[in-house]
């Protein structure tokens, strides 16, 4: 009886918290269940066995937060903020082009700063030298399960529980804002994060757009993978060889920056094109 008491004033005073509190907690507490469980799983028991595992968790994660398990008093506030998960083609097919866009962008993005200035190679790979211990195949398999949790999870977390009830308060553009300063922030603490926070945070712009236009977190999902498949392989590993070209003020400006800078822009300009045919209107028909 004391039990229950207790959680009575616990959930009571979670409902007098102000909703901007509540949906930043809720989105990186989401978020760090499946994140913080793949680690976990890792360190204490690195290799490929744990993915099979994982992928179970990430079911089970998938099926819960959509809110077609668990408690029936909240399933509703689940599926909302989960988004859509039934997809008409329309959505299907400008979603995925706007999420491989999206993975242009930012790869495209980090090559011209690291063209400005000097790519920090052991930074990068400072937090991932587990990779390094495993045979090429193990590491592949590795790094796509974390690209894979990250981009299932983060953007169930950041797209879904944090900005959807921000969306509704405040509006799309603010709650896009204030989900991707939160996002940036929880990646703060990487060796790697502080010469791309403004990357970290425009991605997060980039994703929240894509899930407000399309109404799901699909799109994002696959768009986030991908890219920290791109991330894992050429910047935080030496998987692919690593980075290795030297900044312009070294070269000079010359054909591999130009074309750099033109996939960048032609890439976003896709994008904003086609976030334009995802009206909400056609989106939820």
């Amino acid at each position: 009886m004391q039990q229950v008491k207790i959680f009575d004033s616990i959930f009571r005073m979670w409902d007098r918290l102000p909703l901007i509190i509540k949906a930043m907690v809720s989105g990186a507490f989401v978020s760090s269940i499946g994140v913080f469980t793949w680690g976990g799983m890792l360190s204490l028991f690195p290799g490929p066995w744990v993915i099979l595992p994982m992928v179970f968790i990430l079911w089970l994660f998938w099926k819960v937060f959509s809110g077609n398990w668990g408690r029936k008093d909240c399933k509703e506030i689940r599926k909302e903020n989960f988004r859509l998960t039934k997809l008409v083609p329309f959505v299907w097919k400008w979603g995925l082009m706007g999420a491989i866009l999206f993975v242009v962008i930012i790869q495209s993005a980090f090559v011209i700063t690291f063209r400005l200035i000097e790519f920090p190679a052991e930074k990068f790979t400072a937090d991932y030298k587990l990779l390094d211990s495993f045979p090429q195949w193990i590491a592949w398999l590795v790094l796509i399960m974390s690209s894979v949790v990250a981009g299932v999870c983060e953007e169930t977390g950041f797209r879904g529980y944090m900005q959807v009830p921000l969306e509704k308060r405040y509006g799309p553009v603010l709650g896009i804002v204030l989900t991707s300063f939160v996002f940036t922030l929880i990646h703060i603490g990487h060796t790697w994060a502080f010469p791309i926070l403004p990357h970290i945070f425009f991605a997060s712009v980039l994703l929240g757009i894509l899930a407000y236009r399309s109404g799901s977190l699909i799109p994002g999902i696959i768009g986030h993978s991908i890219l920290d498949i791109f991330d894992y392989s050429v910047w935080w590993s030496d998987l692919t060889g690593g980075f290795v070209k030297k900044t312009i003020f070294k070269t000079g400006i010359d054909i591999h920056f130009i074309v750099w800078i033109l996939i960048f822009l032609i890439a976003l300009f896709g994008f904003f094109w086609i976030i334009g045919k995802l009206k909400r209107d056609k989106v939820h028909q």
